[in-house]
């Protein structure tokens, strides 16, 4: 069961667990999670739970021998015996070659990822999410099917150098998905937010409703290049693929879009379109992440991956960094990606003829070194025409890379935020040729 840790309580346990240690180093995390959830499917309630749970994990080194162990008791007696299960394998690991000291001390600034309205979400919110969810699909005569999810936790990081870190979290997260009786029409939405003031079960239950509603008798249209409005979650899910890419070692060992042919990366070339600028913040006040890079326990500093079309940086390892020379840096926990102003619908009155996409959906890398990927369209395709919506259509597989995507780019929305865990901050996006190459009659 999770046991909120005051600040003072988890500094004694590592300083305690530290002590034992006869190890040359010795490193600690702590961290505690509950989460509530409520799922519904046919218009109905079908499971809800509460899961809790704390958990230490201790490791060692003797030289470059590592060896790591688990415990979610906190006494004296468990401590010591988790630290001598540790050093017990680590005397028999064999030397890992790329092993790190642990860093020095770090200074480490809180970041706003707690909110005392997420961390007071209990039974009665959570039925009442799925309630206004599946009465409005009734209302419309729609199934609605949903999940619901909300975290709170904390998380804590030391070390025998005199690191030490303490955070906590809340967060929440909801999909739907709504469709009609005779199954012709789809719609999905999804939302996340740290803070429960900005979630709103009804608005998003309409965004699904509305799209399963508009999307029956789709009709067909010749795969092809056409002009796309991306849905601020369409675009998410295929640049997450890009997001994850930006590895120093991966670029200069050849394996990743950023590599140079012959050796070498792309960091200072121009590889996107001017209106590309992406970059990191663990202080983002719409994507808020820990102050620390777990793996490393070092600090996180804001970071520009991408200004203006050009690489600008690229995320080093500890042990890439000392042997490429550069300064490490802790690694980041999100990605943003800078929009505009205009809305989806605006978006879509800017465009002659094109293709609206609310979802994208069972992606998978084709190429790692081109970040070519294909994918379906779901749940809510429809064609453009003059400036509105004319009718839906039937979905589309497609074959299309982020880097070109990313150079078709006529115009960029407002952004929406997505993800539990490792965050990203995606806009809306017009783009130019994208590459549908068949039809699936999927809806």
């Amino acid at each position: 069961m999770m046991k909120k840790m005051t600040q003072d309580e988890a500094k004694r346990i590592c300083e305690r667990l530290i002590s034992f240690s006869k190890a040359d180093e010795c490193r600690v995390a702590i961290s505690g999670n509950r989460a509530g959830n409520i799922r519904y499917a046919q218009n109905s309630v079908s499971t809800a739970g509460l899961n809790q749970d704390t958990q230490l994990s201790v490791s060692v080194a003797f030289g470059k021998r590592q060896g790591t162990a688990t415990i979610n008791e906190f006494d004296d007696k468990s401590l010591e015996k988790a630290v001598r299960r540790a050093e017990d394998i680590a005397r028999l690991a064999p030397e890992n070659p790329e092993f790190m000291p642990a860093v020095g001390k770090q200074e480490f600034k809180a970041t706003p990822t707690f909110f005392e309205q997420t961390a007071a979400i209990d039974p009665d919110y959570r039925a009442e999410v799925a309630a206004q969810s599946i009465s409005l699909a009734k209302k419309n005569k729609l199934i609605a099917a949903g999940f619901f999810l909300d975290t709170l936790g904390f998380e804590v990081i030391a070390n025998s150098n005199g690191v030490f870190g303490y955070q906590e979290s809340s967060n929440l997260s909801f999909s739907c998905t709504a469709r009609t009786e005779d199954g012709r029409g789809s719609g999905w939405v999804t939302r996340t937010a740290n803070d429960a003031r900005l979630f709103d079960p009804r608005e998003a239950s309409e965004v699904a409703i509305e799209k399963a509603m508009r999307s029956v008798d789709a009709k067909a249209l010749e795969p092809g290049r056409y002009t796309v409005v991306l849905e601020p979650a369409a675009s998410s899910d295929i640049l997450s693929f890009m997001f994850n890419a930006f590895d120093a070692r991966q670029a200069d060992e050849g394996r990743s879009f950023l590599s140079k042919k012959g050796g070498g990366n792309r960091l200072g070339e121009k590889m996107f379109d001017e209106q590309v600028n992406i970059w990191t913040d663990p202080w983002n006040a719409d994507a808020p992440v820990n102050p620390w890079d777990s793996g490393s326990m070092m600090a996180r500093e804001p970071m520009s991956l991408v200004k203006g079309g050009k690489i600008e940086s690229l995320q080093y390892s500890n042990f890439w960094a000392k042997k490429q020379g550069v300064a490490a840096k802790g690694r980041a926990g999100n990605t943003i990606m800078a929009g505009g102003n205009k809305s989806t619908e605006e978006l879509i009155a800017s465009t002659k003829k094109g293709i609206l996409v609310t979802r994208t959906w069972y992606i998978r890398s084709v190429d790692p070194q081109s970040l070519l990927v294909t994918g379906l369209t779901r749940d809510g395709t429809f064609y453009i025409e003059n400036g509105k919506v004319k009718h839906p259509v039937k979905n589309f597989r497609f074959n299309e890379s982020p880097v070109t995507m990313l150079n078709n780019i006529d115009d960029l929305g407002k952004t929406q935020v997505f993800g539990d865990g490792r965050k990203s901050v995606v806009p809306a996006m017009k783009l130019r040729d994208f590459n549908f190459t068949s039809l699936s009659d999927a809806v």
